[in-house]
């Protein structure tokens, strides 16, 4: 089994970053790293280590800024690292994509991810597998 989750909006706050949309259009990642946590990441990161013990797979499928150029792209994908690593420093992820802005989520891995947290309705509406919101992320992952 497979555990995706989205970044912005749904572990990382990116919208509550002062002036995030100026400095994005500006090519400016440094909201991406500036981000406050959306939940308790001591539990969460708990919750994914145990759940890896057990089996799953847990990873990343975050879009890029719409605002682009290849080195912005590489200096985003830089911060969203950067920033999991901060902030979830005992997960080892399986897998940490940023794809660009848009792109359908279920199409990043051949084989699909069986769960997708993620705040973006139109990524949840198409997802193949379970998707939920990110209202109540941790006490869905202690059900697993």
């Amino acid at each position: 089994m497979r555990i995706c989750f989205d970044m912005d909006g749904t572990i990382a706050n990116l919208y509550g970053v002062d002036g995030w949309l100026p400095k994005l259009r500006a090519y400016d990642p440094t909201p991406y790293a500036e981000a406050t946590v959306m939940v308790n990441m001591n539990t969460l990161a708990r919750y994914l280590n145990r759940l890896q013990k057990s089996g799953y797979e847990i990873g990343v499928i975050s879009w890029l800024s719409k605002t682009t150029t290849p080195q912005y792209d590489a200096d985003v994908t830089e911060a969203k690292k950067a920033w999991l690593k901060k902030h979830l420093r005992s997960v080892h992820w399986d897998f940490v994509e940023c794809v660009p802005h848009g792109t359908d989520k279920n199409c990043v891995y051949t084989e699909p991810c069986d769960i997708l947290f993620d705040d973006e309705q139109r990524n949840r509406d198409n997802w193949n597998g379970i998707a939920y919101d990110v209202d109540n992320i941790l006490e869905i992952l202690r059900g697993l």
